[in-house]
């Protein structure tokens, strides 16, 4: 039987960038929102001016410390491959076709962080893939998938950025990409991530002989921006809010062991409250099941637009 050993999950975006380069970011994430909306650049969120450069630093630190404590923990629970769940902001996929679920199945994908302007070669196990394939639609969900891409580029920011910055930067480590569509309404339902997740760990336990997989998922937490899906939203937040007590009742579920929670969650609200992509939290919330979490981190901060958390999963117990 294989086993799942670490799970593990975090903002990404300005969470995994260094605060001194923000203030340029968001400059330019407000006049492309400006753009994209036909309206005036919209003046910076209020409580931003609360945030020196000074508090920003300290709680970001915690942040970034979180960020290197999964670091730790996937080294340290020796994985054969770890699974890396995440949206796709037209990047590898564009409107001409946009799965709901779908997994990468090639046998490597050069990571490119548009940011940086640098890439790197990511082995991927094509053979757990196609297990996890297989198994998805043996079971009736079917799972979308992609062998290569266009110059065996893998561009999209929720699966680059983290890794390459943070996570696995000496990618040395095989991975398996499973993308959750987020920013194009209509995405899967919470009910419908999280079932994928339970799927995802009965294969894991029971397809995938004594193979030891971690899984991270890459989420923004509650954030309002230029990507946003603004056509379709009508709730009360504007550009550059935060959901604050929303993130912190979903990660108080999630401390609590009561992650099952998740898929009780309607797409509106997800849509409400700038949500759209914690289904990738909620597919590794199936995958673990009601382990409570360990919340390492979480600071809503208006500097960088979102709020950044990063979580845990202990499974010493259970695996």
């Amino acid at each position: 039987m294989g086993s799942l050993v670490a799970a593990v999950a975090s903002s990404h975006a300005f969470a995994v960038t260094p605060p001194e380069k923000w203030d340029e970011l968001r400059e330019r994430n407000r006049n492309v929102y400006a753009q994209r909306q036909q309206v005036a650049v919209p003046p910076p969120h209020p409580r931003m001016n609360a945030e020196s450069m000074e508090d920003v630093q300290t709680r970001y630190a915690r942040v970034r410390n979180g960020l290197f404590e999964l670091k730790r923990i996937i080294k340290e629970s020796k994985p054969d491959a770890l699974i890396v769940i995440g949206d796709d902001q037209n990047e590898n996929f564009t409107a001409q076709n946009v799965p709901q679920f779908a997994i990468y199945t090639g046998a490597e994908a050069v990571f490119f962080d548009r940011l940086l302007k640098e890439e790197r070669t990511y082995r991927c196990d094509a053979e757990i893939a196609r297990v996890i394939l297989d198994g998805a639609v043996d079971r009736g969900f079917d799972l979308s998938f992609s062998e290569n891409f266009p110059d065996k580029r893998l561009i999209s920011h929720a699966h680059v950025e983290p890794l390459m910055r943070i996570l696995l930067p000496n990618a040395d480590l095989s991975i398996v990409p499973i993308y959750v569509n987020a920013i194009h309404p209509p995405g899967p339902v919470p009910a419908r991530c999280y079932a994928l997740g339970e799927m995802l760990g009965d294969i894991i336990r029971n397809q995938l002989a004594d193979k030891r997989i971690a899984i991270y998922a890459s989420v923004g937490l509650s954030h309002f921006t230029a990507g946003y899906p603004w056509r379709y939203y009508r709730g009360r937040f504007g550009y550059g809010c935060i959901s604050e007590d929303f993130d912190r009742k979903v990660l108080q579920w999630i401390a609590d062991g009561q992650s099952s929670k998740l898929a009780e969650l309607s797409s509106a609200e997800l849509m409400d409250h700038g949500e759209i992509e914690l289904r990738s939290w909620i597919v590794l919330a199936g995958a673990v099941g009601a382990v409570p979490g360990r919340v390492l981190a979480y600071e809503p901060l208006y500097r960088g637009l979102m709020g950044m958390a990063v979580a845990e999963w202990p499974l010493k117990a259970t695996v």
